[in-house]
């Protein structure tokens, strides 16, 4: 059973992906659509931030699961006997 911490720190990753996804949906799909001299613009980053922005947070994830497995292989790997 989950705790109520649990359960609002949840919420929260939800609510943030969902804020998130909305955002960058808007930035994508429906901004290209609007004039740009109108003021909804102000709030978004340029266009060429949608391309780079997740092109670093997908080299960052992969950086960080490669770590994470040559950490794990480094501790689990076995001592080497030594033939004389």
């Amino acid at each position: 059973m989950a705790t109520a911490t649990d359960q609002v720190v949840g919420f929260g990753l939800v609510a943030f992906s969902l804020v998130l996804f909305v955002y960058y949906t808007i930035w994508i799909i429906i901004l290209p659509f609007i004039d740009s001299d109108h003021g909804i613009h102000q709030y978004f980053l340029p266009r060429e931030y949608a391309v780079i922005i997740p092109v670093a947070a997908g080299l960052l994830l992969l950086l960080f699961i490669g770590i994470f497995i040559a950490i794990v292989m480094w501790k689990s790997r076995k001592p080497v006997k030594k033939s004389d």
